[in-house]
């Protein structure tokens, strides 16, 4: 039988591990900073995942384009694929593993910031992209699981959630997300 409290006390006590960890603390906090940076300077937020962190990717990406806490001006933040013309295409054409290369070389720009979210940190679409920010100069935080996974090499600031359960994963993910958001609307525009 499925106990309700046990997910939820499950939940709780993977967001008590980040709580207690002053260094991935740390890094969250640089992340949002690395973003404030870009965005001061012109430069673009890219987000990309599968699946729960396709969407999650997405919501990250509203929340800075539109509105977090208050009215503010837009920032320039994007989730790679939400063009689905483009999406299949791409997919169709060349390969699923290219689709977020391919939209960060016709839209990523020196400076900006790539968030690539996985749980396992082995996506090979978002492993392409990764690389592919490498060469262009972009930025990387990986959000990943407790292990990082090869995503964990790649990157410039590794998010890993100390838990190896997706959906604890994804729920950490989705607030160290809006932890991000809430620093940098409030560094960018103080109230």
């Amino acid at each position: 039988m499925i106990s309700i409290e046990n997910i939820i006390q499950d939940s709780i006590n993977v967001k008590q591990l980040i709580l207690n960890d002053k260094v991935l603390m740390g890094r969250i906090n640089d992340a949002a900073l690395m973003c404030v940076e870009s965005l001061k300077k012109g430069g673009k937020v890219h987000f990309c995942g599968n699946g729960g962190s396709a969407a999650d990717a997405q919501h990250l990406a509203a929340e800075l384009s539109g509105r977090f806490y208050y009215d503010r001006p837009p920032l320039n933040a994007e989730a790679l694929h939400v063009n689905s013309s483009y999406l299949t295409a791409v997919a169709n054409d060349y390969s699923y593993d290219l689709i977020y290369a391919r939209m960060l070389q016709a839209s990523a720009r020196k400076g900006d910031v790539l968030i690539g979210i996985s749980t396992s940190g082995n996506s090979v679409n978002i492993l392409k992209a990764f690389e592919t920010a490498k060469n262009i100069g972009v930025q990387t935080i990986a959000m990943t699981g407790e292990k990082g996974g090869q995503m964990a090499g790649l990157c410039d600031l590794l998010l890993n959630v100390p838990s190896q359960c997706t959906p604890r994963i994804q729920e950490s993910h989705i607030m160290m997300g809006h932890i991000i958001c809430e620093i940098i609307e409030a560094t960018i525009f103080p109230r």
